[in-house]
């Protein structure tokens, strides 16, 4: 089967969409699939979407957002449509459906997301206060791509659900499928052992990677190993990819950006998450974060909020802990307490983290899911749920 792989940004970029769009590339062709890319689509009429972001904001303080104009998706669908024109693929795979919501082809669709527009709305700071404009837009959008495609495959239960329920697809054609761990993995579970086995344990060293401070409760991180430092327990918080509030106590290190694409930042990186005891993400809004897969890679257990995607991700007692969103520091010190007086306990939880990276958390285990499902899907006429 050949592919014609549909991405609105660069599929080379490992920057766009925390580099999403390069591991399932790679993950789809290591699975033997040919694929061509169709990427880096034009924002025609650029300046346009940008003055109605200004006007929208200040006449009448709400929010637009460009990539569900239908004007713009419409532009998008032709750039894709001349692309396929000369193209001999089998299917047609898109990253998200904006850039496909309003084809017209005859080739069987697939897409791959992490969340719906529905699912989006009102969750993430950047959906929030929407304009009547976007909202009937983006809706549009969404139901006409789910209506047109063979499969639709998300990365959390949460995302497949809103499909089914918001816009009403027929479950037959939605898969689950989370997605893997953005690092180079050839770590063993012996790997494993020796790491923990490295890490002391009179102290806690908690690490944050997050762009969005805010949004990915940053500032309930701070007060967690605060709170831990008054109980007596001496605790660390490494900060990675925010850019934290200023006056933060000495307990805290902060890192800044950190780039995946200089051996220097990867190396940074693969030092943290080795030395660390703990990854915390208390997000507020959040879809299926990849950085929970890398540090399972690592065997460190993850630490986050009940919300979105997360818990179709991190498995209570497997690979980590979620909390409920109205959680405070006290929930999360007391499962970090519990399990740092117990080498054993975290050494079982470590193995077991990354035996979950190893099982279902790694683009080898995704790209094999997918490649099955595009077979099923798409390598014949009728797909599952259709008749003739």
């Amino acid at each position: 089967m050949k592919l014609a792989y549909v991405t609105i940004f660069d599929p080379a970029d490992i920057h766009a969409w925390s580099g999403l769009g390069v591991y399932i590339l790679k993950a789809l062709r290591e699975q033997g699939t040919q694929v061509e890319t169709i990427g880096n689509l034009k924002y025609t009429f650029a300046s346009i979407y940008k003055a109605k972001e200004v006007l929208y904001g200040k006449l009448l303080s709400k929010t637009y957002r460009m990539l569900w104009d239908p004007i713009l998706l419409k532009l998008f669908a032709r750039q894709v449509e001349q692309a396929l024109a000369a193209s001999d693929c089998d299917a047609v795979f898109s990253i998200w459906t904006n850039p496909v919501a309003y084809l017209r082809t005859e080739k069987p669709l697939v897409f791959w997301g992490d969340a719906t527009f529905a699912g989006l709305v009102d969750f993430y700071p950047r959906y929030s206060n929407l304009c009547a404009e976007t909202i009937r837009g983006g809706h549009r959008a969404e139901q006409l791509a789910l209506s047109k495609c063979r499969l639709a495959i998300y990365s959390s239960a949460w995302a497949a659900e809103s499909a089914v329920q918001q816009y009403h697809i027929d479950p037959a054609k939605v898969a689950v499928v989370p997605f893997g761990a953005n690092v180079t993995c050839r770590r063993t579970p012996a790997d494993i052992e020796a790491l923990t086995r490295n890490k002391r344990f009179d102290a806690c060293k908690l690490l944050f990677m997050g762009v969005n401070w805010h949004r990915k409760g940053g500032d309930l991180a701070l007060e967690i190993a605060e709170e831990l430092n008054r109980r007596g327990l001496p605790t660390e918080l490494h900060l990675a990819g925010c850019e934290p509030p200023t006056g933060l106590p000495a307990f805290v290190k902060s890192y800044g950006f950190v780039s995946k694409k200089t051996p220097e930042g990867r190396r940074l990186l693969d030092r943290l998450l080795s030395e660390s005891h703990f990854l915390i993400l208390p997000s507020r809004a959040d879809c299926t974060p990849v950085v929970f897969a890398e540090a399972n890679s690592f065997g460190l257990p993850c630490l986050a909020s009940q919300v979105g995607g997360i818990p179709t991700v991190i498995q209570d007692g497997k690979n980590g802990w979620t909390f409920p969103l109205d959680a405070g520091p006290a929930a999360y010190c007391e499962h970090i307490e519990t399990l740092m007086r117990s080498e054993m306990a975290y050494r079982r939880l470590a193995l077991s983290a990354f035996r979950e990276y190893a099982e279902r958390l790694n683009w080898t285990a995704a790209g094999r899911r997918v490649h099955d499902l595009l077979h099923t899907y798409c390598g014949s006429q009728d797909a599952p749920g259709e008749s003739a």
